[in-house]
């Protein structure tokens, strides 16, 4: 049996397709704000090579593949956020892009079983160290793979987008 939300009406599974969720719950798009998080679209080249590798890793929850993300941090600035939340969801430390390189919408649902709106601002990590021992080690899986690959996991079209078309920032020094 489905949770209710207000007004009795039932709740979409976080699993549903977004357009899904949002023909059950219309009144969502409309009540309030979006939610602000920030993700870690981290890489890694390959070999020296122009090749890359992006991370994803599975949700605590659903075990869907999502990149890292969380929510904003005090004294924190948005950068500094995504790269703090790709170190505490899969042990991996760069240089993070001050600027995002795009965002993505997605439905979140909340604790007491509401559905929130979500925007999630993709910040750049070009991994540099990567450590087998971090804080959310054994709830989550790591995959390192191709662009394309990344794309075919993860469920939110946006995000795919920027999976398909990331072209690395190069450091200073790098092709």
């Amino acid at each position: 049996m489905r949770s209710k939300g207000k007004g009795g009406k039932p709740l979409a599974k976080a699993s549903s397709p977004l357009l899904q969720q949002l023909a059950s719950r219309p009144d969502k798009l409309f009540a309030n704000a979006f939610l602000q998080q920030y993700g870690a679209l981290c890489f890694r080249r390959v070999d020296g090579s122009a090749a890359i590798e992006i991370l994803v890793i599975t949700s605590r929850d659903s075990g869907r593949w999502i990149i890292p993300k969380g929510w904003p941090m005090k004294k924190k600035k948005p950068y500094e956020a995504a790269a703090i939340e790709a170190w505490e969801e899969a042990g991996v430390r760069g240089t993070v892009s001050k600027r995002p390189v795009g965002h993505y919408t997605y439905l979140k649902e909340l604790g007491n079983g509401d559905i929130a709106p979500c925007i999630v601002d993709v910040f750049q990590v070009e991994t540099e160290e990567s450590r087998g021992e971090f804080k959310e080690l054994g709830q989550r899986t790591l995959d390192w793979v191709t662009p394309d690959e990344a794309a075919r996991r993860v469920r939110e079209v946006e995000l795919k987008s920027l999976l398909v078309r990331l072209r690395p920032r190069s450091r200073k020094g790098s092709p």
